[in-house]
């Protein structure tokens, strides 16, 4: 199974792609600047910042190119080498590595540099949620290598969004219902939803780009044996019984597992984590306690990624983006308001 996405690459994005280091597995762009969101013209679109996410074999080799090409785009941290840079992407954060505020043919850019086994384990485990999340929602791709590993992470990666969303939905929904629970997946405890994202945001996403989530989700939903999918009807039923529960927790990701585990089992006990899930799908709280555990993966990548983000931007650009991140939730509160 291919991983459905926005395959068609306009001239903006290969003239932007063209001024970086070409050996990518994976590069895609998404956000605002990308897809109109719900009560957002193309005229604010086209103002918006154009981010994108690389993901390379050999982060030294890629950074070692891209401070010869680019050495203008990073921090201080420049002069301390592709070594170094590299080390400050793996070791700390979500393993991604943000230059922001970028000028670059006309449009103010943002790019990420995630290595591709990191990306993978993301995709797979949802060790951090951070790209995995961002993978949730449509994005743009623009480059792919013929990778079945990256392949199949992609596409797994879809699929543990809607088991999770499942457990947190009700016996019955709407299409709608389903893809604002996917898009929030990635938002849920992190900070930056109450300070700095306009708090409408996941709404926005999915009502302004519906046929989009349908492209990417449609043919999972279709071949996923636990749903009652009426497409026509865009309604969804789903196996709410104990049984149904276990089996789509026993199908997530291996640290959402070990998180709900660690909310559920006392100190001391150490019970296996298929007991606990059993457990787990007999609680009428299940999906709270499913909701906890993303939570707490994402207020962990989130924070640490943030801080991280202070050395790798420098205080200058970290400050004027945080200004426009606080001012696009002024904005869409003041237009929730209206």
């Amino acid at each position: 199974m291919s991983l459905p996405a926005v395959q068609t690459t306009s001239v903006i994005y290969r003239k932007i792609l063209s001024r970086f280091p070409q050996d990518m597995s994976l590069a895609f762009a998404y956000g605002s600047g990308v897809f109109r969101q719900s009560g957002t013209t193309h005229g604010q679109m086209g103002s918006n910042m154009l981010d994108f996410v690389f993901a390379v074999d050999d982060p030294v080799s890629w950074h070692t190119m891209n401070l010869m090409k680019n050495h203008k785009h990073y921090s201080f941290l420049r002069y301390l080498g592709p070594r170094h840079v590299s080390n400050v992407q793996s070791q700390h954060g979500a393993r991604v590595y943000y230059n922001t505020l970028v000028p670059c043919d006309g449009r103010m850019i943002k790019y990420g540099v995630i290595s591709t086994d990191a990306l993978i384990e993301d995709l797979f485990h949802w060790k951090t949620l951070y790209i995995a999340g961002r993978l949730h929602k449509p994005v743009k791709i623009l480059v792919q290598n013929d990778s079945s590993k990256l392949r199949a992470a992609l596409v797994s990666n879809l699929k543990s969004a809607v088991t999770a969303a499942f457990l947190m939905l009700p016996e019955s929904f709407s299409v709608e219902d389903l893809f604002v629970q996917i898009a929030g997946l990635s938002y849920a405890g992190d900070f930056r939803m109450v300070i700095g994202e306009d708090r409408s945001k996941v709404l926005n996403i999915v009502r302004g780009n519906l046929p989009h989530f349908q492209n990417l989700y449609g043919n999972i939903l279709h071949e996923c044996s636990q749903v009652v999918y009426k497409p026509l009807q865009g309604k969804l039923e789903i196996d709410k019984s104990p049984e149904g529960q276990f089996t789509q927790l026993m199908g997530l990701p291996r640290t959402l597992q070990q998180e709900i585990t660690s909310l559920v089992d006392p100190p001391g006990k150490n019970r296996d984590v298929e007991e606990i899930l059993l457990q787990v799908a007999q609680d009428p709280d299940c999906g709270l306690v499913v909701q906890q555990g993303i939570s707490s993966i994402v207020k962990t990548s989130s924070l640490t990624q943030s801080a991280k983000g202070i050395v790798t931007a420098g205080l200058i650009k970290t400050v004027s983006y945080s200004l426009k991140k606080l001012q696009k939730m002024w904005k869409g509160s003041r237009r929730k308001s209206n």
